[in-house]
């Protein structure tokens, strides 16, 4: 009985060091993946997203329409880029409710989705899972007061949001902790943060009195003091440091501390809804654009905002429509005035043009592109700055950069410009 005993025991044993083995095993290869995603992720963005390197000259003499992706039956609402297995996807979703999937390197769309049963208003491609579960995943938000999480490389839905208590305008992922925490603005007039490990609500904002139509999560800020918890230098979530802003229908932008949901500043100055809400980035190549705040507006205007003293900055004016949307470009312009370089601005507008700004000058337009007549309006924008590849199969890239723009229209096409191309020995 002894021996058999012991033989019993011996094999458990090896059965559970075979299994730690084989657990260690697993763990060290999803860590290889993780670095080789990282690795990649890098070296197709990085480089050819330092914008001191775009001169705006080389926009304007090689600025051209690369290719049109259709489908969308109507108004695409928002669009967003990410690269999977070295390729370039887009997504968009639309007022026609659904949500599609575009091949940029092979121009076509790969997938088509009717997850939602009203309007389709922001899509972001969620950052957590691919760095965290390798999986290929979408977020987007509704009319329908739903936010969902979609698995579309296999199809499947992982989650359903449905807290909100009306149409859910904007999303956006948190630049912290690898976007594990996602914020939503909606027309219930709340703002809301979520834990997408655990698909649970962790807190609500309030302060807006109308729909809370664009939001965005601004770079770290911890040399603001106010913006910064002494006591925590990570907070709860490890966002000290982090803030919140957002636009209403309201015609106020609020920004919020992401940590303690405590409002710290209120924009003042549009006199119609706000459509669209960015942050500048912190980096130091970026020159009149760190520590501020753009913004597009129902009323025609881009209003620029210093978030250190609560004020003002610049208005542009020219659109003849609303402006719906709003973006800080990767190009730098020389300013003779102020001595030096600034920073390039981009808007685009239900008057169909896309124009392009001096941040430091609030004159004339530097730029105008004109969309398609049949577009009827310019609805959303983002550039994509990447290392072009040999060839669509190939594998490894060669040393230019090149510039894209790419924008949805009222009607449903989405376009891609090719504004600049960069040659890495200019870095």
């Amino acid at each position: 009985d002894d021996i058999k005993n012991l033989k019993s025991e011996t094999e458990l044993n090896e059965k559970k060091q075979s299994e730690e083995i084989s657990k260690i095993h697993n763990d060290n290869l999803i860590l290889k993946q993780q670095l080789v995603y990282h690795s990649n992720h890098q070296l197709l963005q990085s480089k050819c997203n330092i914008s001191s390197t775009f001169n705006f000259d080389l926009f304007r003499s090689s600025s051209k329409l690369f290719n049109t992706f259709t489908g969308h039956t109507d108004t695409v609402w928002s669009i967003d880029y990410s690269i999977f297995d070295n390729s370039l996807l887009i997504c968009s979703g639309s007022e026609d409710k659904t949500v599609r999937v575009w091949d940029a390197d092979n121009n076509k769309q790969i997938q088509s989705f009717n997850w939602h049963s009203n309007s389709v208003l922001c899509v972001k491609f969620s950052p957590y899972h691919y760095h965290n579960r390798r999986q290929n995943v979408i977020c987007s938000s509704s009319a329908d007061k739903t936010i969902r999480f979609w698995d579309f490389k296999h199809n499947r839905q992982l989650q359903l949001l449905d807290e909100h208590t009306y149409a859910i305008c904007g999303i956006k992922f948190s630049p912290f902790n690898s976007g594990r925490y996602l914020c939503s603005g909606s027309g219930d007039c709340t703002i809301r943060l979520w834990d997408v490990e655990t698909y649970k609500l962790l807190n609500i904002f309030n302060g807006h009195t109308s729909t809370v139509t664009c939001i965005d999560i601004s770079p770290l800020q911890s040399n603001n003091k106010s913006y910064s918890n002494k006591n925590d230098n990570t907070g709860v979530i490890g966002g000290n440091g982090y803030t919140i802003c957002s636009g209403s229908y309201d015609k106020i932008i609020r920004v919020w501390d992401i940590e303690t949901t405590k409002q710290l500043n209120v924009f003042k100055g549009h006199d119609n809804w706000i459509y669209s809400v960015k942050y500048g980035s912190n980096e130091l190549k970026n020159i009149g654009c760190a520590n501020t705040i753009l913004s597009g507006s129902r009323d025609k205007s881009v209003r620029l905002w210093d978030i250190r003293s609560g004020q003002q900055i610049q208005v542009f004016n020219g659109h003849s429509s609303w402006v719906c949307c709003v973006e800080y470009s990767p190009f730098i312009v020389n300013n003779i005035e102020f001595g030096g370089n600034s920073n390039v601005i981009c808007s685009g507008s239900r008057d169909n043009t896309i124009r392009f700004w001096d941040i430091r000058s609030n004159k004339n337009e530097l730029n105008i592109i004109k969309g398609d007549e049949k577009d009827d309006g310019i609805s959303c924008l983002t550039f994509v700055s990447l290392k072009k590849k040999v060839n669509n199969n190939a594998q490894v890239l060669n040393d230019d950069c090149v510039v894209n723009l790419c924008h949805g229209s009222v009607k449903g096409p989405i376009h891609v410009r090719e504004l600049a191309h960069v040659n890495e020995d200019l870095f």
